[in-house]
């Protein structure tokens, strides 16, 4: 493994452990030469994922895409980085076990917001904001109540069929 800042080659581990139910091994890295130190995460490589988006444009699923947005809209709020990566490792587990090489954006995005409702409130609606595009404060309303609804008769997000 390279240094990410001034790219020599010997590194060592200072640490692992294991992370997302042991799907994958965090690592903790220090350059020899800078002393520079780094985390890196090792996982199982699975086959690739295709994502359908609404306009029948077909690209690779890509979980750091789908990370960034989730950083976004979890900004200012107490949810951590670790919990991200969980939801995101959880979400790309959930799509894989459909069995389906191919799967629509809207399966995901509903996949997201249902670990979002029970993470944070308020990433949960930055995120519906943006995902379900509100036009206006009607549609902001409606998505409120749903949640509401969600949270007086809650579905497991495990639960979902593919």
């Amino acid at each position: 493994m390279h240094c990410s800042r001034c790219q020599a080659s010997d590194t060592k581990v200072i640490e692992s452990r294991e992370v997302t139910g042991g799907k994958s091994i965090r690592r903790r890295r220090m350059c020899g030469k800078c002393e520079y130190r780094f985390t890196t995460y090792e996982r199982i490589e699975q086959p690739q994922l295709v994502v359908i988006k609404n306009n029948d444009v077909r690209e690779l699923f890509n979980r750091d895409k789908l990370l960034a947005g989730l950083y976004r809209a979890c900004e200012k709020t107490p949810v951590t980085s670790m919990q991200l990566e969980q939801l995101v490792s959880d979400v790309e587990q959930q799509l894989y076990e459909c069995g389906e090489s191919e799967v629509h954006s809207t399966k995901i995005g509903e996949l997201v917001m249902d670990y979002l409702a029970s993470l944070n409130e308020v990433a949960y609606v930055r995120f519906a904001s943006v995902y379900r595009r509100f036009k206006d404060i009607t549609s902001f309303e409606r998505e409120l109540s749903n949640m509401r609804k969600r949270k007086d008769d809650p579905i497991s997000a495990a639960s979902q069929d593919c």
